[in-house]
């Protein structure tokens, strides 16, 4: 995403609000709520990353266009991240699974070619 890392925490509240076309109090209203964990510089100001914009868009979507309530939006939330972190380990290890079987291709391609039989 551009020069910046999806967690590094570059937004202050005016400009995270104006990106979600939300109030300033919603956001501090969704941090509450636990909806939101903001990084706070060391005079104390909340910088929101663009992974919590998105957050805060999937929330605005939640809310306002289907009419999910703030727990359920929290349980949504919590489960598709859970999902797409086993969906990341699901293909951390078919890479795995797919380099060892090209591993082990070549391994038994090599002791053919040694007994002279050829592939």
């Amino acid at each position: 995403m551009g020069l910046h890392g999806d967690d590094e925490p570059i937004y202050v509240i005016s400009v995270a609000a104006r990106l979600v076309e939300m109030h300033p109090q919603t956001l501090r209203y969704y941090e509450r709520a636990g909806l939101l964990k903001p990084t706070r510089s060391s005079g104390k100001i909340r910088l929101y990353s663009p992974r919590e914009i998105e957050r805060l868009r999937k929330i605005a979507r939640l809310t306002s266009e289907l009419g999910v309530n703030l727990a359920g939006v929290e349980i949504i939330i919590d489960l598709t991240e859970r999902l797409d972190a086993l969906n990341e380990r699901m293909q951390q290890r078919e890479a795995q699974l797919l380099t060892e079987v090209e591993r082990l291709r070549n391994q038994l391609q090599a002791m053919e070619h040694a007994d002279g039989r050829g592939v």
